[in-house]
C-alpha cells in the first residue's frame, strides 16, 4: 500500500485511509456531533468533504511526477442518512484516467452495508510547470 500524503483538512475531519492503490482508495470516517445537522445525521458537506477527500487522493496516485490536481466538479447523491456514532465507510474507484481529467465514483455505507451516499468526481490534471 502506497502511503498517503498528509492531508491536513481530511485530519481535522478525522478521516483514515486504510486502502490507497492507483485503482481504489478507501477510508472511514466517525460521525461525530460536531459533524452532524439536525437530527444528529452526517452533514451532506461532510460526506461530500469525505468524498472529495478520497477522490483527490486517487488521482495524486495516478498522476505523472511533478503534476498535481484540483476538483473541478463533483455530483452527490444522498441515499440514507449516517447517525452519529456511525461509521461511514468510502470506497473509490476509477471511471476514466486521462492525460487531462480524471473521473473517480466513491460509494459512502454505513456499518450495516447501506449505501449511504454515492458522488461522481471530476479532478483536473495540472501539469508540471516547465
Amino acid at each position: 500500500m502506497t502511503p498517503p500524503p498528509s492531508m491536513p483538512f481530511s485530519e481535522l475531519l478525522g478521516i483514515r485511509v486504510t486502502t490507497s492503490t492507483p485503482d481504489l482508495v478507501e477510508a472511514e470516517m466517525e460521525v461525530r456531533a460536531d459533524l452532524c445537522t439536525v437530527p444528529p445525521v452526517l452533514h451532506g458537506g461532510a460526506l461530500m468533504a469525505l468524498a472529495d477527500s478520497v477522490g483527490a487522493l486517487a488521482t495524486v496516485l495516478n498522476l505523472p511526477e511533478g503534476a498535481w490536481t484540483t476538483t473541478i466538479e463533483s455530483k452527490t447523491n444522498f441515499l440514507a442518512p449516517l447517525p452519529v456514532g456511525e461509521l461511514a465507510r468510502a470506497s473509490c474507484t476509477p471511471i476514466h484516467r486521462g492525460r487531462q481529467t480524471m473521473v473517480w465514483q466513491t460509494r459512502i455505507s454505513r456499518a450495516d452495508g447501506r449505501l449511504a451516499g454515492v458522488v461522481m468526481q471530476t479532478q483536473l490534471v495540472i501539469p508540471p510547470k516547465a
